[in-house]
């Protein structure tokens, strides 16, 4: 074989492997919107969406069946949280890159989910701009950031345990915020109820805060939940 031959071999099997079809599941609790979505994700021709989601439920079970190679996933969905759902969902389907698409506008909720597992961050205003650079990217392993929430999040500080909160407290005030009890926050963090009550102690010498209330208004204010976790 000559070399000119190689090389358009070689070219070929690029040429192949760029048009590779990204597999796609469609997760949004609106019709209307999901439709407009599809309409978007369909105009390219590497993009195949494969399933559509109304609820977060309904997500989960797609992507275990259909092994696709982004979710594109809005955070409010009924069902569970999705900020929540998914490192779940990573875990179980590593495969699986996740976009959030959301009309959450606070860099807390950009950092949550970017946090949590998600390689993307799109907002619904801006879509038909940036969801399809950002498709292509998670299904090359790359992020995407709206711009305009990346600017806001290099000029803030990173957030840690904030007034002097170990790690653990703060996983352990979270669950309070959510308005667990103590059982259920030590099944959770695999820990017994007096080292739970022991933390809960802890934390609200810290903070000089004694009720559920005033935790729930701190865990709010420090982005440590959402008015949409705390509601639950």
């Amino acid at each position: 074989m000559s070399a000119s031959e190689a090389e358009g071999l070689a070219g070929g099997e690029d040429r192949g492997a760029a048009q590779k079809t990204i597999r796609i599941v469609l997760a949004d609790d609106h019709a209307v919107v999901r439709s407009g979505l599809r309409l978007l994700l369909d105009s390219e021709p590497d993009f195949e969406v494969v399933a559509e989601a109304g609820d977060l439920e309904a997500a989960q079970r797609y992507v275990r069946g259909h092994h696709p190679d982004v979710l594109v996933l809005d955070l409010n969905m009924p069902g569970g949280s999705s900020l929540e759902a998914i490192p779940t969902i990573r875990e179980q389907m590593p495969e699986t890159q996740i976009v959030v698409l959301t009309m959450q506008q606070e860099p807390a909720f950009a950092r949550r989910a970017l946090g949590a597992g998600a390689i993307g961050y799109v907002l619904k205003e801006a879509a038909d701009d940036e969801l399809v650079e950002a498709v292509h990217r998670a299904a090359a392993g790359e992020s995407y950031l709206n711009p305009r929430l990346g600017a806001r999040l290099a000029s803030e500080p990173p957030p840690g345990p904030p007034d002097d909160l170990s790690e653990r407290e703060v996983d352990v005030l979270r669950l309070i915020a959510l308005g667990h009890t103590n059982a259920e926050i030590a099944g959770k963090l695999y820990l017994s109820v007096r080292t739970v009550e022991t933390h809960r102690a802890h934390i609200q010498q810290k903070l000089n805060l004694s009720s559920r209330a005033e935790l729930v208004g701190y865990a709010l204010r420090r982005g440590l939940v959402t008015s949409e976790d705390s509601e639950e």
